[in-house]
């Protein structure tokens, strides 16, 4: 028996977590499941570990700021199956003082990605084994990704022509 693997990808994981797939979207055959934040871990867990979908390989984790949007950050997880050939895209949204639980439990792969969604947005991931900065040095002041960190950076002893801190 064959299984339609790319209709559990879909109706199936709507299904099984109901309320916390908040929207579904489907473009040019690249399936996208926007998560509530607050359900990611065991949406992951799930892909994961279930037989049908094997779902192994966690290809990226990043972040996206919407400022002045409310809620201004999104979590996006691409995801694949090395042996069923499938793809997958999940997001979640949240805003600059809430946090996100790690997948590195799930996928080792997320730690440095996790760490540079950190870095350059400031999104926490609760339970990440090793949080800090992988680019910025530690004492950097801001997050240069997002929509309001000026142009030419904040003036500090790494930058004496940025804009004073407001």
């Amino acid at each position: 028996m064959k299984i339609d693997r790319e209709a559990l990808l879909i109706k199936g994981i709507k299904q099984r977590f109901g309320p916390a797939i908040l929207e579904t979207t489907v473009e040019r055959g690249e399936i996208t499941h926007v998560v509530d934040k607050d359900s990611i871990f065991g949406v992951c867990s799930y892909l994961k570990n279930e037989p049908d979908l094997r779902m192994d390989f966690l290809v990226d984790v990043l972040g996206v700021d919407h400022y002045p949007e409310r809620p201004r950050f999104e979590v996006v997880y691409h995801i694949r199956s090395l042996k069923n050939n499938l793809m997958l895209r999940l997001k979640t949204r949240l805003d600059e003082t809430e946090t996100i639980r790690s997948v590195t439990p799930i996928w080792r792969a997320a730690n440095w990605a996790e760490r540079e969604a950190y870095d350059m947005f400031g999104i926490v991931f609760d339970g990440h084994p090793d949080l800090r900065r992988i680019y910025m040095p530690e004492d950097w002041d801001g997050f240069p990704l997002r929509k309001d960190y000026p142009l030419r950076g904040y003036k500090d002893q790494y930058n004496p022509f940025g804009e004073d801190k407001k």
